[in-house]
């Protein structure tokens, strides 16, 4: 399988990022969509997988939830989808080079936050109530189960969950950036995916799914929901931004400022 050095997947990252910040709104809005549902689809396919496995299996069962889990980010990297976890990784290694004003940070993180929300909403209602593979016996026992456990956690707690969630989505986005194959691609999403999945970490966008479907089948609040985002989503900022972003920026930064110069110098050259 042919693959690029950490070098060249921190500068195929920049470009992931400059390309995030300017595509227009209507393409950020449908592949937000998409992104939010393809994550929620995973979710519930770990739900239907894991729901009626027996005790006795412990944590095997969780493994195996794990295992089917990253279908979403699969879909989102190889079929084309916009996660909000992927672009804290990758918008903001844009911004350190210099290549994106840091107000196009926000404008995207914005809209696919929403985008994202509204996808993960649609799974959760049609498919996981209207189609009622949520709503009864084994399967709204293991969602109600879930969602009280990531709404139990407290701020602190759930914030440094969801900053070692988001070290691992950012490196999982990472490592596919280095793969040029579909099957190269699929391992290195993989395994990092399963790995927080399998240890407990959240997600703000995996929790957009989880919480609204344990809410349409009359458990919890929206102010419980509300109480659980905002640590999870600052978490995920951090563990996208800071741990993977900025720590692989400092480190290949000679490299680059050469290939952020060019980058402007050819933007110069498209624009006039």
């Amino acid at each position: 399988m042919a693959y690029k050095s950490p070098q060249d997947i921190a500068a195929y990252a920049v470009e992931a990022g400059v390309k995030k910040t300017s595509m227009p709104l209507k393409s950020m809005l449908l592949l937000g969509f998409l992104g939010g549902a393809y994550i929620s689809a995973g979710y519930l396919l770990s739900v239907r997988v894991t729901a009626s496995l027996p005790s006795e299996w412990g944590t095997f069962g969780s493994f195996l939830g794990a295992a089917v889990f990253p279908l979403g980010l699969i879909l989102i990297l190889i079929a084309g989808g916009e996660l909000l976890t992927g672009n804290m990784m990758a918008v903001p290694m844009a911004c350190l080079t210099g290549r994106v004003r840091w107000s196009r940070l926000v404008h995207n993180w914005f809209w696919i936050t929403l985008s994202n929300f509204a996808g993960a909403l649609f799974v959760a209602y049609f498919f996981g109530h209207l189609a009622e593979l949520t709503t009864g016996g084994v399967f709204l026992e293991k969602v109600v189960a879930t969602a009280g456990q990531k709404l139990d956690v407290h701020f602190w707690p759930a914030l440094v969950s969801a900053i070692g969630c988001n070290w691992l989505v950012g490196l999982a986005v990472w490592l596919s950036y280095g793969a040029d194959d579909i099957g190269g691609k699929i391992a290195a999403i993989w395994f990092p995916i399963m790995a927080f999945v399998a240890i407990g970490f959240q997600h703000v966008v995996a929790n957009m799914f989880i919480i609204p479907v344990a809410i349409f089948e009359g458990y919890y609040s929206w102010g419980e929901y509300l109480g659980n985002f905002i640590p999870v989503f600052l978490g995920n900022a951090i563990g996208g931004a800071v741990l993977v972003a900025a720590v692989y920026w400092q480190s290949y930064q000679g490299d680059l400022q050469s290939v952020s110069e060019a980058g402007k110098r050819e933007t110069k050259d498209i624009q006039g």
